[in-house]
């Protein structure tokens, strides 16, 4: 379905107002300066992000994909906006997230941010939201870079914006591989310029295949790979990482957990599949070769997990192992296997979000996240302890829970595949198995080590509960009925490799 960019229509005009209303709403939240104003007006721009994203879900599904020109001038020419029911899902991801982090963010603001910066620092979120709905929803290649200049730049500030002087360095250590990253792709959007002469992804993918089995196309390939991987943190471009979610503020570490190497590993799927599925080196297709990356990132992030003090450090180092199931689902190159990628996109922005809010929420009543420090909490903070238990279990892959329905289909899918599959299996069951280890340590100093006896009982304010449970029932939700996420994802996993189009 084509949509003109001339129409005054509300409705024919949602994919531009995905990115143009948080963009605009950005600058505008600088001059907020009254304590809660920038907040609220944020929240009001994700949920109407929000609803635009569902709205654009809903169409895709029943029409096909929405063809959105900009300027009035068609495509391949002029810059498309392109959703399809591949970047529909992510956008719905990234747009709830945001909505649901913003509550939170409420409370856990105040604690880490110097009120005059509070409004600056909305302004950032919602700069890196445009940024991340942009880099998903554009139909042009360098476009793709423009907004991920927008997400970075605005990431470098969010996670330095909190009071723990290492979050500068961090933010450093990510500015740097960031710039790298982009560059490369940068470089790879060169490349294909020069050998195809469009920019426009839709056209792109019909021109690479007569050209793939070149060297600049193949160089291409190569450099949007490492670059993307750089910003999805996949093994061993994971480095910035570990200090950057242990050290920013606690909001931050919501945010972009949920959603950043989501939007990265989509920006992938669409790399390896739309624009270089014919793309080969000797026997082994481009997205077979991340396989072997991933695996390793099962071991290497769980194994650095079980040895953290910092909580919020071991959940990063989880991050890594779990980005490794994602990009392994990409790498069996089956629809099985993107179908398994694609749900656990979803699947774990819900874990995540919950585990670091619980850890948000120890920090904000304890003054730190180390192992020690949530010694006797399951009396102290119950509620937010019985969330991060549940949030545990969903992510170790417990039948019910959402990790069981993301594990389930990747070994359905590595079975798929031989010999080779058993092995892939026994690796998720591995990696799985030290996830209870990192788990359990906390749950044993929790539970089991009585608490400070002159630390009151005093549980998290009600601001950060809701949005928390909300996130548990969510993945006890789509853990027993997943209907909904894996028939979406099975659909665009067909459109991704082609078939049945």
């Amino acid at each position: 379905m084509s949509v003109a960019s001339s129409g005054f229509s509300v409705m024919a005009n949602l994919p531009a107002l995905q990115v143009v209303v948080p963009m605009i709403a950005a600058p505008i939240c600088i001059f907020l300066k009254p304590k809660g104003l920038a907040w609220a007006f944020a929240l009001l721009v994700s949920v109407l992000a929000f609803w635009i994203s569902v709205t654009l879900l809903q169409q895709v599904l029943a029409d096909g994909f929405i063809s959105y020109e900009m300027g009035g001038w068609a495509p391949p020419i002029g810059i498309e906006y392109r959703v399809d029911k591949v970047n529909a899902f992510v956008l719905l991801i990234v747009s709830a997230m945001s909505l649901i982090a913003l509550p939170y963010a409420r409370v856990a603001v105040d604690r880490e941010i110097p009120a005059d910066k509070q409004h600056l620092f909305y302004a950032a979120w919602l700069l890196c939201l445009t940024g991340m709905l942009g880099i998903t929803i554009t139909g042009d290649a360098f476009n793709i870079f423009v907004f991920l200049e927008i997400a970075s730049l605005s990431t470098y500030v969010l996670i330095a914006s909190g009071r723990d002087p290492r979050a500068l360095t961090a933010s450093f250590q990510y500015l740097i591989l960031g710039t790298l990253g982009a560059t490369f792709i940068l470089i790879g959007v060169g490349l294909l310029y020069v050998m195809t002469g469009t920019l426009n992804i839709a056209d792109l993918a019909e021109r690479v295949p007569a050209v793939a089995d070149t060297a600049p196309v193949r160089a291409a390939a190569g450099f949007l790979t490492v670059g993307i991987a750089l910003k999805a943190a996949l093994f061993p471009a994971h480095f910035w990482l570990p200090n950057g979610y242990a050290y920013s503020p606690s909001a931050v570490s919501v945010f972009l957990s949920a959603t950043a190497t989501k939007v990265s590993i989509y920006l992938l799927l669409r790399v390896q599949f739309t624009l270089f599925g014919d793309v080969s080196y000797g026997d082994f297709a481009l997205a077979n070769m991340l396989l072997p990356f991933a695996l390793v990132a099962f071991v290497v992030g769980s194994t650095a997990a079980i040895f953290q003090q910092d909580i919020k450090r071991m959940l990063a180092w989880s991050s890594i192992a779990q980005i490794g199931y994602m990009i392994a689902g990409i790498g069996l190159g089956s629809v099985e296997g993107v179908t398994a990628g694609i749900v656990h996109l979803f699947n774990h922005a819900l874990i995540k979000a919950a585990l670091f809010m619980c850890v948000g929420a120890v920090f904000l009543r304890t003054g730190g996240v180390q192992l020690q420090q949530f010694e006797g909490l399951g009396r102290r903070m119950p509620l937010t302890m019985f969330a991060f238990v549940l949030a545990g279990l969903s992510l170790v892959g417990v039948p019910l829970t959402v990790g069981f329905v993301s594990k389930w289909y990747l070994v359905l899918a590595a079975l798929q595949t031989g010999i080779t599959g058993y092995f892939i299996t026994a690796m998720i069951l591995f990696s799985s198995l030290m996830a209870v280890i990192y788990i359990w340590r906390v749950v044993e100093v929790a539970y089991f080590r009585d608490p400070d006896p002159e630390a009151p009982r005093q549980e998290a304010p009600l601001m950060m509960l809701v949005p928390m449970y909300l996130l548990v029932i969510g993945f006890f939700w789509f853990g027993i009925d997943s209907e909904f996420t894996v028939g979406v994802a099975r659909e665009a996993a067909l459109q991704l490799m082609g078939i049945g189009q």
